[in-house]
């Protein structure tokens, strides 16, 4: 694959990853309001508890379904040839961890890379998110 469409393909899926990970996050908005309005009010520690955790296992649902993403994306252009090295490798480089044990050929190095950019803007939108929702969730007197 060449340069050109290596990186068009990786922006596309860039692009879609994030799209992705942003109507999770508004998914994960209309699910807290809907917590706290099914809580009694005032809302107690263990209601704290629950919306946190609610919040954290939205963000890692998302980031999971964009690495099956870049999984599924290495094995339809064959850039590896089954779903575990695949899914292992979309892991690591998502992470941008990147063990170096399995590697895709030089035609895919840069669309695997989109994969760590995916990874890093993905992983910043999160913890934006978060300090956010913990800053207005969190009662002002602790």
């Amino acid at each position: 694959m060449s340069l050109f469409f290596q990186i068009m393909y990786g922006s596309l899926m860039l692009g879609i990853c994030l799209l992705v990970h942003l109507l999770l996050l508004v998914l994960t908005i209309r699910i807290l309001r809907f917590l706290i309005s099914w809580f009694e009010i005032p809302i107690r520690g263990r209601h704290w508890a629950v919306l946190i955790a609610a919040a954290i296992f939205m963000v890692v649902l998302a980031h999971t379904v964009q690495v099956w993403m870049w999984a599924a994306a290495f094995i339809l252009l064959s850039a590896l040839s089954n779903i575990s090295d695949a899914v292992y490798f979309a892991l690591s480089t998502y992470t941008t961890l990147g063990y170096g044990d399995v590697i895709v050929s030089e035609e895919f190095r840069t669309f695997a890379a989109m994969a760590a950019v995916t990874g890093l803007l993905s992983f910043g939108l999160s913890t934006a998110f978060l300090v956010g929702l913990l800053t207005r969730l969190l009662p002002r007197k602790i």
